[in-house]
C-alpha cells in the first residue's frame, strides 16, 4: 500500500511498544539530588572563593596568634636591656656581640618597643586577645539575644510588647559612658578578690576587660535579640508546632528543639557577622586605655602606645592596625559567603 506523504497518522512498529530500560529511565530524570540544608549550605560556600580566602586568612592568624607563641624564644612581658626601639630584624649592641662570639640569637622579627620588649610576640598575644575577647563577647551575645528574643516572639501580646520596649530603652544607653562607670564601681570588689584562691585571673585580665564584658552581656545583645525575634514570629505559626503543642510538648521545649533549630543558618550568620564588630569594639576600648591590664597587650592598646611615636617608629603603629583590618575584613567576607551560602532567600 502507497504511503500517503502528507498524512499525519503515527507510523508505529511493535518493537516501539517494549518497556523502556533503565538506561532511558535515567536519561528522562532531571530532577536534582536531594541534598540536607547543611549539606547544600557547604557545597554553596565551597564554591564561593572569596569566603574560602577568608576562612584561610582566620585560620592562619589562629595560628599566629594561639600556636606560635608556645615556640617563640621571647616573651611578651619580658625586657631586654639595650633593645628599646629596635627596627625590625635588628640586634642590639649586646646581642650582636654574642653574634659576633659565634652565638646563635632570635631576631627581633618586628623589632621592639620602647621598653625593649620583642614586638612580634607582644603582636602575636595582642591578636590572641582581640580574637578571645571577640569569641567571647560573641557567644554572650548569642545565648542572651536568641533566648530573650524567641521568649519575646513565642509567647507575644504583652510579654513581647514589654520586653521589646526594655530593648527600645536598653538601645539608648551610652555603652563608653557604662563602661568607664563599671570600671570605677567594680575596682575595689576585683582588688579584693585578687588575693582569693582560684580569683588570680583577675589580676591577669584586669577590671577594664570584665567591665566590657558586662557591658556586652548588659547592651550588646539587642540586635541579636530583634533579629531572633523576627524569624520565630514567622516560624511560631508553622504546622510543626502546632502539631508539638498538640502532643503536649513543653514551651521551652518548643523553643529550643523546633524554633532556635530552624533559625541556625540565620543565627551561624549573625553571630559570625558579630564577630568583627566586638572585635573592633575592644580594639576601640583598648585604644582608648580602657582594655586590658599592663603588661598584657591588646591590638588596640599596642596602637595606642604606638601612636605618641608614629613618627619615628610608624610600623610599631602600622602592624596591629593593619592585623585588625586583616581579621575584620576577614570575618565580614566569611559572614558575607554564609549568609549567601545559607539564606534560603538567596538561593537560585
Amino acid at each position: 500500500m502507497k504511503e500517503n506523504p502528507i498524512s499525519f497518522q503515527l507510523k508505529l512498529k511493535p518493537e516501539d511498544f517494549l518497556p523502556a530500560t533503565e538506561e532511558e529511565k535515567q536519561s528522562q530524570v532531571i530532577m536534582r539530588e536531594s541534598v540536607s540544608f547543611w549539606k547544600d549550605g557547604m557545597r554553596r560556600l565551597l564554591k564561593n572563593k572569596v569566603a574560602m580566602a577568608s576562612i584561610v586568612v582566620i585560620i592562619l592568624v589562629m595560628i599566629f596568634s594561639f600556636i606560635m607563641p608556645a615556640f617563640y624564644p621571647y616573651s611578651y612581658k619580658t625586657q631586654i636591656k639595650g633593645a628599646n626601639n629596635l627596627a625590625p630584624m635588628e640586634y642590639s649592641k649586646e646581642e650582636q656581640a654574642r653574634i659576633d662570639a659565634g652565638e646563635k640569637v632570635f631576631p627581633h622579627i618586628f623589632g621592639t618597643d620602647k621598653m625593649g620588649r620583642d614586638y612580634a610576640i607582644r603582636v602575636m598575644m595582642g591578636s590572641r586577645i582581640s580574637l578571645l575577647v571577640g569569641l567571647i563577647a560573641t557567644g554572650i551575645i548569642l545565648v542572651i539575644g536568641s533566648a530573650y528574643g524567641s521568649i519575646a516572639a513565642f509567647f507575644g501580646g504583652w510579654t513581647d510588647l514589654v520586653m521589646m520596649r526594655i530593648v527600645d530603652i536598653i538601645y539608648t544607653v551610652p555603652d563608653i559612658l557604662l563602661i568607664v562607670l563599671l570600671k570605677f564601681a567594680l575596682k575595689a570588689p576585683l582588688e579584693s578578690l585578687k588575693d582569693v584562691p582560684g580569683f588570680s585571673w583577675v589580676s591577669v585580665v584586669g577590671e577594664n576587660l570584665i567591665s566590657i564584658f558586662i557591658v556586652f552581656a548588659l547592651l550588646y545583645w539587642v540586635g541579636m535579640a530583634r533579629m531572633v525575634r523576627s524569624q520565630v514570629l514567622t516560624l511560631k505559626e508553622s504546622e510543626y508546632v502546632t502539631a508539638a503543642r498538640a502532643l503536649g510538648v513543653g514551651n521551652g521545649k518548643i523553643i529550643k528543639k523546633h524554633l532556635l533549630t530552624n533559625c541556625i543558618g540565620t543565627l551561624i550568620v549573625t553571630t559570625t557577622l558579630q564577630i568583627p564588630s566586638s572585635i573592633f569594639t575592644e580594639s576601640f576600648l583598648s585604644f582608648l586605655g580602657m582594655g586590658v591590664a599592663v603588661p598584657l597587650p591588646s591590638l588596640g592598646s599596642l596602637a595606642s602606645d604606638a601612636i605618641n611615636g608614629m613618627n619615628t617608629y610608624p610600623y610599631l603603629l602600622f602592624i596591629p592596625a593593619l592585623l585588625i583590618s586583616l581579621i575584620i575584613l576577614s570575618f565580614n567576607l566569611l559572614g558575607d559567603g554564609l549568609r549567601d551560602a545559607f539564606d534560603p532567600k538567596l538561593k537560585n
